[in-house]
């Protein structure tokens, strides 16, 4: 097989030419489209029921609401675990699901089964299920301040005009914030006078929910014309503290007892529970932009970015937003790193192989495997659905990636140099000398991709760490594998020659003698030689028990 593609590859060097041309443009157009994070998310597919319990303490929280809806989960289907966490006014319910559970049919699963635990908890609570988001999803992280702007002004501003426009942008699922104060209408209501009219807090709520309403009232005919007929109660924003002042309580001995008679009336802030700030100068309010599960995180911190320029432009004078941590930065720094590296080994090959095989044509050749292997990684990842990230670019080797390629070209120099004087064809030496070096080729590269194989038998968070490194690695090398047997054979037919250099010779030659005679001295002492080994790999493997140990190495993202 390995020989007919040779024979195939040289009879049509041409379309093989225009084939690689092909191949290197669908791996361009993989690059552009597939996601190019960070590093890898590790986060395992789960759903989150989230429950709001205002007031309750954490044993209440959990004989009351985890409790009931944890119970209602067991059993889901295809469900791998399901676990809880109880806090003071909160609940949080974790149902776990394999990677191939697909995320938005497993959320269907245990929204199905939430509709049933609604019924067992108290009135009032309302479950939900949390973002399709992970911890990996955090991109994007901002700062809103404005001089002359109070904290209760910049936390309204931000929830109510930032925060909604920023939650439209495709690609993002939620926007958390923190710091500023919470606006309130505050009820502040005299216990004395409370007594005094014989009214019950639950009286005044009542009260309060139900003045805040409007409601429909069908439709009314005249004519020929219909009029909507509409009861307007809900408070109006600029004279809500009039209008809370003025709602009837109850009505005594037919005088109507209002909330300003038993209460104060005024705006507020919430209890807080923590503040901002920037620089040590005064309070901010803060922002999260958190990424959808799955999607690219440079090209939504992009559309970010577009968009905050644009609400920028509609904010009152003196407010900026100031983002102070882009995931971006982390990923743009990957991407240069990767082509720093493809750029600088591309320039070592050819300087170690024009210094070695004094043919700068032979060097561009095999240079030229290093972008085609991994524009062929890029492919894979497009098709096995990989992004692009610190794990699964940073294991490639651009050592392994030409190693065959070097062989097959000093290969095709030595037989040159040696037969074409003699008048032989040059595609008949290319091709001869290309089936002496393809079944080592293919071997070599055959043994290190079964190096990588017992990777793919690993499963949960191993798997979602390593898997992506070994299909990026081996994609990589059969990248290579190809264009060394069909496009090096090909090209080189059509563009070396033979480059016979006395001076070049001479010092080849010298190498070779000086490794002969330290080959001979190491053969003549060969238990030394493997005992001497055998020692080095003792000591290596013993000194492991004294290196420190780590989950993933520590990443510096830019913040302090």
């Amino acid at each position: 097989m390995i020989r007919t593609l040779i024979e195939i590859s040289l009879q049509q060097r041409l379309l093989v030419l225009a084939l690689t041309l092909f191949l290197a443009a669908g791996g361009l157009y993989a690059f552009t489209s597939i996601p190019i994070d960070a590093f890898p998310d590790l986060t395992n597919n789960q759903v989150n029921i989230v429950t709001e319990a205002t007031g309750m303490a954490a044993s209440e929280v959990e004989q009351l609401v985890t409790y009931p809806i944890e119970s209602t989960m067991m059993g889901i289907r295809s469900a791998e675990q399901v676990r809880s966490i109880s806090k003071f006014g909160l609940s949080i319910i974790t149902i776990v699901f394999p990677d191939t559970v697909d995320t938005y049919f497993a959320r269907q699963l245990v929204n199905e089964r939430l509709q049933e635990a609604r019924t067992r908890i108290p009135d009032g609570l309302q479950p939900t299920l949390g973002p399709v988001a992970t911890a990996f999803g955090e991109i994007y992280q901002y700062v809103v301040e404005g001089s002359g702007f109070g904290a209760m002004d910049l936390k309204t501003l931000h929830d109510w005009t930032i925060k909604p426009l920023m939650r439209t942008i495709q690609g993002v699922n939620e926007i958390n914030s923190w710091g500023g104060l919470i606006k309130q209408y505050q009820v502040l209501i005299n216990p004395d006078k409370l007594i005094g009219y014989g009214l019950t807090l639950h009286e005044v709520h009542q009260a309060l929910m139900a003045s805040n309403s409007n409601f429909g009232g069908s439709y009314v005919e005249r004519g020929a014309e219909g009029y909507t007929v509409r009861g307007i109660g809900r408070f109006d924003a600029d004279r809500a503290l009039d209008q809370i002042r003025q709602v009837v309580i109850r009505s005594k001995n037919g005088v109507p007892v209002l909330v300003k008679d038993i209460a104060e009336v005024e705006i507020g802030p919430a209890i807080r529970q923590g503040a901002v700030t920037k620089d040590g100068k005064g309070e901010v309010v803060s922002g999260m932009v958190i990424m959808t599960k799955g999607e690219n995180s440079k090209a939504v911190i992009e559309r970010v970015q577009d968009r905050v320029t644009k609400i920028e432009k509609s904010l009152p004078a003196g407010v900026r937003i100031t983002p102070f941590y882009e995931q971006t930065t982390l990923v743009n720094r990957t991407i240069h790193t990767v082509a720093k590296n493809l750029i600088e080994g591309g320039l070592l090959v050819i300087g170690v192989l024009f210094l070695f095989l004094f043919n700068i044509r032979a060097s561009l050749i095999v240079a030229s495997v290093i972008p085609l292997s991994m524009l062929v990684a890029f492919i894979g990842m497009k098709f096995f659905g990989l992004s692009a990230n610190l794990m699964s670019l940073g294991a490639i080797d651009f050592g392994l990636i030409v190693d065959g390629a070097v062989v097959m070209i000093e290969n095709f120099i030595s037989r040159m140099n040696e037969e074409r004087p003699r008048g032989k064809p040059k595609i008949d030496i290319i091709k001869r000398s290309a089936m002496e070096v393809a079944r080592p080729i293919t071997f070599g590269v055959v043994i290190i991709i079964a190096v990588y194989l017992p990777i793919f038998t690993l499963e949960g968070l191993e798997s979602r760490m390593f898997r992506p490194m070994a299909l990026t690695v081996c994609c990589a090398l059969i990248g290579a594998l190809v264009p060394t047997m069909t496009f090096v054979p090909a090209l080189g037919s059509l563009t070396l020659k033979p480059y016979p250099h006395a001076g070049h010779e001479k010092l080849l030659k010298a190498m070779q003698a000086g490794y002969r005679r330290h080959l001979n001295r190491i053969l003549n002492m060969r238990w030394l030689t493997i005992g001497s080994a055998l020692v080095i790999v003792l000591v290596a493997v013993g000194s492991m028990r004294y290196l420190g140990t780590e989950f993933m190495p520590q990443l510096d993202e830019g913040l302090c």
